[in-house]
Order: C-alpha cells, then structure tokens, then sequence
C-alpha cells in the first residue's frame, strides 16, 4: 500500500510539473495546435522535427498565426524506404494538408532519399532528423522545444493513464489499509487490556498484602492493648476491694458519730463562729489589697515626680545657657547694628576705590591687549623668521655638506696627482716647483751651455721612462668618468630633492596623523578620567614646540576639590589613576588584543580599586581586549574571571594553581 501511495504520489506531483509547463498560448489567449495532436509512442521527435515551432500556432483565426487548414491534396508518391507520417499522428483537420507532405524513413536512408523527393515533401527520422526537398537538412543533435514539449505532453498523457490505474488500486489499498489500521488497533487494545489483567491482579495481590498486614498489626494492637485492660482490671478489683474496706470503715465511723449527740450543736457553733469571721478577713483582705494599690500609685507618682524635677533641672540648665548665649548674642547684635550704621559710609568709600581701581584695571587692560597684541604680531613675525631661519640654516648645512663633499673630493684628487707625480718625478709637488724655478733661472744663454742643459734634460727624459702611448685614450676614459660622475651628481642632486619632498610630505602627513590620533586619544582620556575619580578635569598638551613632530607630551589634570595641575604634583594613588585613564584612553583609540596590568592597583585604596575595576569591567567589552592583571589586592581579585596563582605544597616544588570564579560561584551556590 505504502509502495502504491508512493507511486501515486509521485506520478500526481510529476503530472501537475508537467501540466503547469504545458505551453499557453502565445497571443489572445489561444490554445495551440499542439494541445491537440497527439502522435503514436516514440515519434515525438518525428513530429517535432517535422513542425518545429509552428505546433505552437493556435487553430482560432482570431489569432495573429494560426492554422487555417485546406483541403488536402494527393499525396506525393514517397520513394522506397519512406512512408507517411501522416497515419502515426492523431491531429486536427487543419494540419492533414501539411501532414500528408511528411514522410518517415531511418535516419541511414535520409540522405540517400532526399535527392528523390517531389516539391514540398520533407522526411523525418524517429530520432528527429529532418530531411526538406529543397536540400534543407538538420540533424537531431539537440532536442527541439517542440520535441520536448511533446515528450512532456506524451509523458503527461502516459502519467494520467497511470494515475487513473493508480487510483483506484490505492483508494482499495487505503481501505485495506484502514481496515487493518482498525483491525491493528483493536488488537493492540485487546493487547493492553490483556497485559493490564496481569497487573490490575498484581495490585489486587499487593492490596490484599497490605490489609492483611494491616489486619495483622490491628490484631497485635488489639491483644496488647487486652493485655494492657487485664492488667488494668486486675489493678482496679484490687482498689475496688480497698475501697469497699475503707466505705465499710467510714459507714462504722460514721454510725459512731451519728450515735453521739453533742456533735451536731458543736458543727453549728463553729459554722456560725466562721461565718461572724469571714466577713472582717473579706474587709481586711480588700483593705490591704487597697493600701498595696495606694503605695504602687505613690511609688509611680514619686518616680514621675523625679523624672519632672530632673527634667525641669535640665530645663534651668539649659535656660541659663540660653539667657548667656542671648545676652552673647545681643552683644554681637549690637555690634553687628553699630557696624551695619558705618556699613554704607564704607560701602560708598570701598565703592569710589573699586572704581578708581577699576579705570586703572582697564587702563591696564587695554595696555596688556595692546601689549599681548603686538606680542602675537611679534611671535608670528618671529615665528616667521625663525622658520625662514631654519630654511636657510637647512639650505646652509646643505650646501656646507656639499661644499665639504667637494673639497674632500679635491683633497683626494690632489692627493691622487701628488701621488702620481711623486711616482713619475721621486719629487714631491713643492719640490719639483722649487726644481723646476731653479732650472728656469739656470738655464745658460750661451751655445754649449745650452747643450749641457738640453743633454741634463734628456737624461732626465729618459729617467722619466717611455712614453706612454695609451695617455689619449686613458684621458678620454678619465674624462667619461668625470661625465659619469657629473651625472651621478645631478641624479644624486634630484634624488636628494626629492627625499627632501617626500621627507616634508611625510612629516606633513605624520603631523595630520599625530594630531588626529591626539585629538581622539584626549577625548577618551578626559571622559575616563571624569569617570574613575567621579569628576574634575584633566586634558593633554603638546609642549616645548609648535611642531606636533618635535613636541613633548605634557598630562594636566585636576581632581574634585583641586587646581590644574601637571600630573608630577599629583599624589601617588592619583598619578595611578591617571595613567589608568591614558592607557585605556590610547586602547579605545587602538584596541589590542592582550594587555598586561602589573600591580597597577598598589597605590590605591578600596574606594579607588573598585572604580578601578569597574573601569575594567567596562574597558573588555568597548575595546574587546583581554587584561591580565598582576595584584594582590582581594578586591581585584574577586571581580576577574580566572586567577591563577604559584603555590609551594612542597619545599622546593612550586605549583601552578587556576581557579575559574563564575564555575566556583555556581559550585558554592549548589
């Protein structure tokens, strides 16, 4: 049945796919041809060959493309191998005349049958090849929308067939199924019922148990408290018995009495005696109680009394002291009238001084903003100068470390020639100039003279050594090298211009930087410090320069209660918390991961720790950082999440000990 379902349900699903992808019509609203042609099994792909899109064309005239239909012709004569299609396809009157044009044959005799086709003819395989008369031919390398569709529309009508075979086959499968659900049921009730007749006689079993033991602990209970009346009865024969001894001797006594006749006026004569004396005990009775009464109230009343007299005494007390601290007061009152009489004299006097002062105050004022102005003008001015200072001092040191360069470069160069000559000559320069003035002024006039001095002069040649042919080239090579150096020069020039350029743009780009990262960190500082010490003030400043680059970093800061001051004259639990409030202030700006707090918390004290660590508690989820404090304050310790800690339970064994605060928490209150 399952199995049935299943196949119904797949077929439903499948079918209702099938239809909502049936094509609609293209325009109007108009069903198309193919909703109504149907082709034998397997040819599908022939038909759709064979019509292609034109199956998709409506039958209803009213359309912009439709089907109008003729009457059919003769159709043609299909040579061997070919029949029409015509008698495999179930299709509407309208499309007989194109469909008694179409023939099919196997897709090997295609090719060779197309040749003999008459005019309007066309042939189609069973896998959808097509093969026109007019030598137009496609092959079924893909699938057509018309083929699909009419496999869909093959498919669905196949679906429906099953679907209508299915059903009934699954409703009687249902009611089988239902019949045995209640067939199921009512045995699985037996079933139960049948295993509870076990335990309700289990129960019955277990209930007869208990009122037998009941029974049981009643009969022991019964017997115990039978024994418990014998002994009870036993007891009360026994004072029955003494009784009736005792009633037996008060009967003979009182037998005894009632024989005696003086009795019974004696009864009488104390009875009257002890009625005259009730009456004055009931009297002196109420008498005492009322005397105890009166001496309660006067022992109250004297108590009151006393609470009055000291209070009274407490009262004059305080009444003389009140009359001193008036005539004190009254003292004071009059002088204070005697000075409020001089008051406004004063006041008038005290008045033309201010205003005096304050002429003077503004005279000074307008002076100092005339000073402070011409103070900035100067500072601008000087400011001014020393920048164009430091250009020029930046300009005279490069061209000093130029000039230096070259002079060494010359020094070297004229040590390289000194050297060179020394080599060549044996002389050094300053000797071979005094040589060489000494043979100009030595040189004879005369003919032999001349002779012996140009023959000097030729042994000196030859003492030189040979000439050196290669001086030209080496000149030349000299002089390339020379150029070469000239353009490493200017590139080194350019090169240094350009350092120069990125250097300044680089300090110009660090300044922007610095001070925006300067801003945000001094608004962070000034929130968390209002924050730890509950108030006050505190900000930070560059100092020393104008230049953020060159400028040192100065904290000002003033708790509740106190002045600006630099934070060096702070104390030292203050400073502490200052510098908490930076280092926080410089993580909201850029957060780390890890950061490593060492007995940050020693100099303050518990007000201050708890701030602390709030502060802390609010730092891990702004910055999503993890802070790994080193203390030793409980306070501290008590508000972090795991402590780990370096025990010794061992001489000499040292132990690392991790304590998790919130799973402690849970354990201690479990």
């Amino acid at each position: 049945m399952r199995q049935t379902e299943d196949d119904l349900a797949s077929r439903s699903v499948e079918a209702r796919a099938l239809a909502r992808l049936s094509p609609a019509a293209e325009t109007g609203g108009y069903p198309p041809a193919l909703e109504q042609v149907a082709p034998d099994a397997g040819y599908e792909a022939a038909l759709a060959a064979a019509l292609g899109d034109e199956l998709s064309a409506p039958l209803d005239r009213r359309a912009a493309a439709f089907w109008g239909g003729r009457e059919t012709p003769m159709p043609p004569v299909w040579p061997a191998g070919a029949t029409a299609l015509a008698p495999l396809i179930s299709a509407p009157p309208a499309l007989a005349a194109r469909l008694a044009f179409i023939g099919l044959t196997d897709r090997a005799d295609g090719p060779r049958l197309q040749p003999d086709l008459p005019p309007g003819a066309r042939l189609v395989s069973r896998e959808g090849d097509l093969w026109r008369w007019d030598g137009f031919t496609v092959n079924c390398d893909s699938p057509s929308s018309a083929q699909v569709r009419l496999q869909q529309k093959s498919r669905l009508a196949a679906l429906e067939a099953e679907i209508a075979t299915l059903a009934p086959a699954a409703a009687e499968a249902k009611a089988v199924h239902a019949a045995a659900a209640a067939a199921l049921g009512t045995a699985e009730q037996s079933v139960r019922q049948a295993r509870a007749a076990p335990l309700d006689a289990d129960r019955a079993v277990t209930a007869a148990r208990e009122s037998l033991e009941a029974l049981q602990r009643e009969a022991a209970s019964r017997d115990a408290r039978a024994a418990a009346l014998d002994e009870t009865h036993v007891r009360l024969s026994a004072d029955h018995d003494e009784a009736r001894a005792l009633f037996a001797a008060a009967q003979a006594h009182a037998t005894a009495f009632d024989q005696d006749d003086t009795l019974t006026p004696r009864l009488a004569a104390a009875r009257r005696s002890v009625e005259a004396l009730r009456e004055p005990a009931s009297e002196a009775r109420a008498a005492l109680d009322r005397e105890i009464a009166a001496r309660d109230e006067r022992s109250r009343r004297l108590e009151r009394l006393r609470a009055d007299l000291a209070d009274w005494a407490h009262r004059a007390r305080g009444a003389s002291q009140r009359l001193t601290t008036l005539a004190k007061d009254r003292l004071a009152a009059v002088a204070a009238h005697t000075a409020a009489g001089n008051a406004p004299r004063e006041i008038a006097a005290r008045r033309e001084r201010l205003m005096d002062d304050l002429g003077v105050a503004e005279a000074r004022k307008a002076k100092a903003g005339d000073a402070l102005a011409w103070a900035e003008t100067a500072r601008v001015s000087a400011d001014q100068a020393l920048r164009a200072a430091d250009g020029q001092a930046a300009d005279a040191r490069e061209l000093r470390a130029g000039a230096e360069a070259r002079l060494d470069a010359a020094r070297q160069r004229l040590d390289d020639h000194a050297a060179t000559l020394t080599d060549a000559t044996g002389l050094t320069p300053q000797d071979l100039g005094r040589k060489l003035e000494s043979d100009a002024v030595a040189i004879p006039a005369e003919v032999e003279g001349a002779e012996g001095h140009l023959a000097a002069l030729e042994r000196e040649r030859d003492g030189m050594g040979a000439v050196n042919l290669r001086a030209e080239e080496e000149a030349g090579d000299l002089a390339d090298r020379l150029a070469g150096m000239a353009s490493e020069r200017e590139d080194l020039t350019g090169a240094l211009a350009k350092l120069k350029t990125a250097i300044a743009e680089l300090n110009e780009e660090g300044r922007e930087r610095l001070l925006a990262a300067f801003t945000i960190i001094d608004g962070h500082f000034r929130d968390l410090f209002t924050t730890l010490f509950q108030g006050g003030a505190a900000e930070l400043r560059l100092v020393e320069s104008d230049d953020p680059l060159e400028a040192g970093l100065e904290i000002f800061a003033c708790p509740p209660g106190k002045r600006m001051a630099v934070m060096s004259l702070m104390s030292g639990g203050e400073q502490a918390l200052t510098a908490v409030a930076l280092i926080f202030a410089v993580f909201l700006a850029n957060p780390a991961p890890i950061c490593v707090l060492d007995e940050v918390d020693a100099p303050l004290d518990d007000a201050n720790v708890e701030r602390f660590c709030n502060l802390l508690a609010e730092m891990r989820t702004r910055a999503s950082t993890r802070f790994i404090t080193i203390t030793h304050n409980p306070l501290t310790m008590s508000r972090m999440d795991r402590l780990f800690g370096v025990t010794m339970r061992e001489r000499g064994v040292s132990q690392l000990v991790s304590v998790d605060l919130r799973q402690a928490a849970a354990l201690a209150e479990v």
